[in-house]
């Protein structure tokens, strides 16, 4: 068996979540808070792209975006790194397909819910140790009453653990299918390959099935991610070492207001005499 390339890749997660629908059927029914009662039984694909019906305004193009059974519509999204745009785009493009299933002479009644998923190959919420979040519109005293109509999922993938979801036996298989499955690897274990909807998704992985153009997308992409990486880590480093400075001239500022010497406030500061002297007097002027 030949190497395997990244499901997470623009190129493979489309070939296998937006041209397989039993594929997508059971990610979704995996993946999204259904009970089972709740579960998909048949899907649709519908165009990713969404045109906007007046030219002035903005479109967009998701990943995947289906409609099951029952007319609930789904838009799946795989990112590579958070960034807060995500989840105002996750929330717009729901809001335009909810809104979209209507014709102007049509009640309000026939509106089907519309959930937007997203997987994220990064950490957003440093806060809490869980990876999977759940939204909905609320009340806020009372948590029971919902307005259906949009919900999200959001998975942090970087903090999943297989123990952590241990009852939801297809959901770990799927997240375990995404985290495993990297580039270069060649063998994976059996108890992914058992599952034959984990199985079809590992072997439409396979390098030896892409054309050479194919390949050349694929490395594109990571192209891409690399370099976006590369100046996000940029960014933060100088807003890191720009917060710093200006913590220190606050320091040295404060201490000299409230009467400290330049000789003391160098002992804590670790700035020399006329570096000290410099951030005073560029204050005081």
């Amino acid at each position: 068996m030949g190497k395997y390339l990244d499901p997470k890749n623009d190129l493979t997660f489309k070939l296998i979540f937006g041209e397989h629908p039993e594929l997508l059927k059971s990610f979704l029914n995996a993946l999204m808070p259904f009970e089972r009662n709740q579960y998909i039984k048949s899907l649709e694909y519908l165009p990713a792209e969404q045109v906007p019906d007046n030219p002035a305004k903005k479109d967009s193009i998701v990943d995947v975006r289906c409609k099951d059974n029952r007319g609930r519509q789904f838009i799946v999204e795989m990112q590579m790194y958070w960034n807060n745009a995500f989840s105002k785009r996750m929330v717009f493009n729901a809001s335009k397909a909810y809104v979209r299933q209507l014709d102007i002479r049509e009640d309000y009644f026939l509106l089907q819910p519309v959930y937007g998923l997203g997987i994220i190959d990064d950490v957003f919420d440093r806060k809490t140790a869980e990876f999977y979040h759940h939204y909905k519109t609320v009340n806020c005293k009372n948590n029971d009453e919902v307005i259906e109509g949009l919900e999200f999922v959001m998975i942090e993938l970087p903090k999943f653990k297989p123990s952590t979801m241990v009852e939801k036996k297809m959901a770990v298989l799927w997240l375990r299918f995404l985290k495993e499955v990297e580039d270069n690897v060649y063998t994976l274990s059996d108890d992914l390959l058992k599952n034959k909807y984990i199985r079809q998704a590992v072997e439409l992985c396979e390098a030896g099935r892409f054309s050479p153009a194919e390949l050349a997308a694929y490395d594109h992409y990571w192209d891409v991610i690399r370099t976006n990486t590369a100046v996000r880590k940029t960014e933060r480093e100088e807003g890191r070492e720009e917060g710093k400075d200006e913590k220190l001239k606050e320091l040295v500022i404060n201490g000299y207001k409230n009467g400290l010497s330049i000789e003391q406030i160098q002992v804590y500061s670790n700035l020399s005499r006329e570096q000290i002297e410099k951030i005073i007097f560029a204050r005081e002027k």
